[in-house]
């Protein structure tokens, strides 16, 4: 299977509104493992920080959920952290942090930052605490609470946007970066 790429015709996630609470929210002080190592709380890092939550990321040579394509949204993961692998130096130029979220272990987060080669670390909410702390929209498979992909841009620690849902998988990150390029340049015009 090939996790690079998305099959056609996959089901569209509808806007269920899972996700309106979250502009103007603080986020959490909890500290989860990242890929790099490290612990990381995001309501520490001040300036800028885009935070991309998925559901799971399937590895090569093991199946994937029964029914995977036909849950709307589920499919996508390996491209959409391509993608922001492809604007992370436009975003680290800009000043801006980003990290992949799911709620996998760091274990099994840890094969796709290294089969891939990201340049910024994955997240583990294995827990569950940020996911309930923010109430994030999830949704069940093959017995796992998954997180339904959306992204959440903060600066200084309060959740400025929302892109959810999020579809195509792919088409994220070029959605971040615009929004961040007309945020920050609407922020150096003079009054």
């Amino acid at each position: 299977m090939n996790y690079t790429s998305v099959p056609d015709n996959l089901p569209e996630p509808v806007d269920d509104g899972a996700a309106n609470h979250l502009k103007g929210m603080q986020l959490p002080s909890i500290s989860m493992t990242s890929t790099s190592g490290q612990l990381v709380k995001l309501d520490n890092i001040q300036g800028w920080l885009v935070i991309y939550c998925y559901p799971m990321t399937g590895v090569p040579g093991v199946p994937l959920p029964a029914n995977w394509n036909q849950i709307p949204g589920a499919r996508g993961c390996t491209p959409q952290s391509n993608a922001y692998k492809e604007v992370h130096p436009q975003l680290r130029a800009m000043g801006v942090e980003i990290f992949g979220l799911s709620t996998q272990t760091t274990a099994y987060q840890q094969e796709l930052a290294e089969r891939l080669q990201l340049p910024f670390a994955i997240l583990s909410d294995h827990q569950l605490e940020f996911q309930q702390a923010l109430k994030l929209p999830t949704f069940e498979s093959a017995q796992n609470t998954l997180l339904k992909r959306l992204t959440m841009i903060a600066k200084d620690g309060v959740v400025q946007a929302i892109h959810y849902p999020v579809f195509p998988s792919h088409a994220d990150a070029a959605w971040t970066l615009a929004y961040l390029k007309a945020v920050m340049q609407r922020q150096s015009l003079p009054d």
